[in-house]
């Protein structure tokens, strides 16, 4: 029982809530950039490049071997270059997309800290009521 007591304490702390939330939202955050990243940024690059899809890029070490009625008896064996690339180009962008959402963040943070918290002003009487108990005390 006191083992299941200190799991719903460790479980239940905004530490670690906080941190699954931000697992979370971190893996759709890559979903959308990797979705980007394929559906606008890879063709557009596909066309300034003359039409090279970077996904079908590869280096063939061994080509596939089939047998006469087209069935595959060993599979090719190839270095996949290009899906390194379109990987490291996603991986660029998250990066530097997350850059700049913790530098908007910190900026934000440090002009709320700016602002100084401006005292009320007083009202006259208790103004001068303040100066005659400090004279008071003299």
């Amino acid at each position: 029982m006191k083992m299941f007591k200190e799991f719903k304490d460790f479980a239940m702390k905004g530490n670690l809530i906080d941190m699954a939330v931000a697992f979370v939202m971190g893996a759709a955050f890559g979903k959308l950039v990797t979705s980007f990243i394929q559906g606008i940024v890879m063709p557009v690059i596909g066309v300034l490049s003359s039409g090279v899809d970077f996904n079908q890029m590869k280096y063939v070490l061994s080509k596939a071997k089939v047998d006469a009625a087209g069935t595959v008896i060993s599979p090719e064996s190839s270095i996949k270059y290009g899906e390194f690339i379109t990987v490291t180009i996603d991986f660029v962008l998250v990066a530097f997309f997350m850059f700049i959402l913790i530098k908007a963040m910190n900026k934000a943070k440090r002009k709320k800290e700016e602002i100084p918290a401006t005292t009320p002003e007083q009202p006259a009487e208790q103004v001068l009521l303040t100066e005659i108990r400090d004279l008071l005390k003299k």
